[in-house]
């Protein structure tokens, strides 16, 4: 990026491009063009020419990009960035962040996600953006991780698989992450984006192994005796198909759904900041 600033002196010229750019004088490239005249009381006074040349870092790219947005939320906040391996890690600190993280952090995803495009526009070469708030990252990965604890041991327990609400795949992979810790239950991913979900099941699913293979005609005169007392207690008077069920259809009982077994939202989407 080529720019042509003009002003009293080619230093002054030089200040006008580095607040223009965001960055360090010492991070810019000039060419003074002219060095300009300060002239007789201002007859013959010319204006100094600074060519300021300035590619920006991806770096530089992403927290420009992020300031902007973020000043057009009206959110009033700061940016601490960190370098790390594969890429930058951008803090943002203020007293409107709750705003920022969004339900579920969705607001903070889509920030990062579009910061993350505008950072990787220039060129092939991924560089990596993570944003952060309050330290919200690291409490929903806890607050999920307890979630898949909890889950996996109701799966355990009735040897039915649960299905989550759908969820990211930084989230998704939180989950996988925690379930191949934990023995006796496996994890995989099903649907399409936005609507990926995670299947926590048993190992071990749960089969009826109840009842027997016993004679036919006892099992329905056993089912007419049953009736029978049931008339006397002065309950219904039964139907064919009721005769005509087996011992398992008359027998089974709806089992209660525990708490622990209603996977909503609230169980894991809500997190105090």
């Amino acid at each position: 990026m080529k720019k042509i600033f003009t002003a009293e002196t080619p230093e002054l010229a030089m200040e006008a491009a580095a607040a223009e750019f965001g960055v360090a004088a010492d991070r810019i490239t000039f060419n003074v063009i002219e060095q300009g005249k300060k002239g007789i009381l201002g007859i013959g006074r010319v204006d100094a020419q600074v060519e300021a040349e300035y590619e920006p870092s991806k770096r530089d790219v992403a927290i420009a990009y992020l300031t902007d947005v973020l000043r057009s939320m009206g959110a009033e906040v700061t940016l601490e960035a960190e370098e790390t391996e594969d890429g930058l890690k951008i803090e943002i600190i203020g007293d409107t962040s709750g705003n920022i993280i969004g339900r579920r952090g969705e607001t903070l995803d889509a920030l990062q996600y579009l910061t993350s495009m505008a950072a990787n526009k220039s060129d092939r070469e991924y560089y990596r953006i993570s944003l952060d708030s309050c330290g919200y990252r690291d409490k929903r990965k806890t607050a999920l991780e307890e979630l898949t604890a909890k889950i996996s041991k109701t799966v355990l327990r009735t040897g039915r698989p649960v299905t989550l609400e759908p969820m990211n795949p930084y989230e998704r992979r939180i989950i996988h992450a925690a379930v191949s810790s934990i023995e006796g239950v496996s994890s995989k991913s099903i649907g399409e984006e936005p609507y990926r979900k995670v299947v926590i099941s048993s190992d071990n699913p749960r089969r009826d192994t109840r009842g027997g293979r016993g004679n036919k005609g006892d099992r329905r005169d056993g089912h007419r005796d049953d009736f029978k007392n049931s008339r006397r207690r002065g309950e219904r008077k039964p139907t064919s198909m009721d005769l005509n069920k087996t011992s398992f259809e008359r027998e089974y009982k709806r089992p209660k759904l525990e708490e622990s077994d209603l996977i909503t939202g609230d169980l894991y989407g809500k997190i105090e900041l």
